[in-house]
């Protein structure tokens, strides 16, 4: 997930400060909204919510359960046996029985499924390379900055003396897809109820950054928000 992590954009402000202790709260909603737009444009991505299927390659073939798998394995193919399912479901995978094997199946993306895909991949030091895909949607539109205030800890992040500011937001997501929509509590059962953002809704959200010693403020928060399947699939039936 190089890059992903990657996407956790260290950037410092040296205008937002006024005085000794007031920060310019017009100032803070440029910067916020200009670090979401820079995510989607540098990872090409349809919005900053994502919903993350597993370390898989298109096209896919369910694999079952090994005696021998490691845990990272037992865990991933369990995303997995959830995730693809789900969105075959819904309308981004298409998913087809194997033959002369029962209860697994094939999946491959649909032209919908391209459209909100998001692919990384990366090496492990054994030369094994793992895929990592997301669907994604729901840029961020910053409508106001409704606090910012400035606290110094002994002990902070760094695990030295720290002077941490938290900027509080209210935003609004543009643009969610008619799939989000339509399967909201799908997709909140194995994403949890936070994971549907809807339109013309207003939510807050908490920032964090941190006051460097050469007075700069650097963000110590991410724009991209990566949603792991940890609930159940509910099916249609349900």
């Amino acid at each position: 997930m190089r890059k992903i992590i990657q996407l956790i954009i260290a950037i410092f402000v040296t205008s937002l400060l006024l005085g000794c202790d007031t920060y310019n709260k017009d100032e803070f909603k440029k910067l916020i909204q200009n670090s979401y737009d820079r995510v989607q444009a540098k990872a090409k991505i349809k919005g900053n919510f994502c919903y993350y299927l597993g370390s898989v390659k298109f096209p896919y073939t369910d694999e079952p359960v090994l005696a021998d798998d490691i845990q990272w394995v037992i865990w991933n193919k369990g995303k997995l046996s959830r995730s693809l399912p789900l969105f075959a479901e819904i309308g981004l995978l298409t998913r087809q029985p194997v033959d002369s094997k029962e209860g697994l199946y094939h999946y491959d993306l649909t032209e919908l499924g391209q459209e909100y895909l998001y692919s990384s991949f990366k090496k492990s030091t054994s030369g094994r390379t793992y895929y990592d895909n997301s669907f994604c949607y729901g840029p961020i539109k910053v409508i106001k900055v409704t606090d910012v205030s400035e606290k110094t800890y002994e002990r902070g992040l760094s695990g030295y003396n720290e002077t941490q500011i938290s900027v509080d937001i209210d935003y609004q997501v543009v643009n969610t897809p008619e799939w989000v929509i339509n399967n909201q509590d799908k997709l909140k059962a194995l994403y949890r109820t936070s994971s549907v953002r809807l339109p013309d809704v207003t939510y807050p959200q908490s920032l964090l950054y941190i006051k460097g010693k050469d007075g700069k403020l650097y963000n110590k928060s991410s724009s991209y928000f990566l949603m792991q399947p940890y609930g159940k699939l509910l099916t249609d039936k349900e």
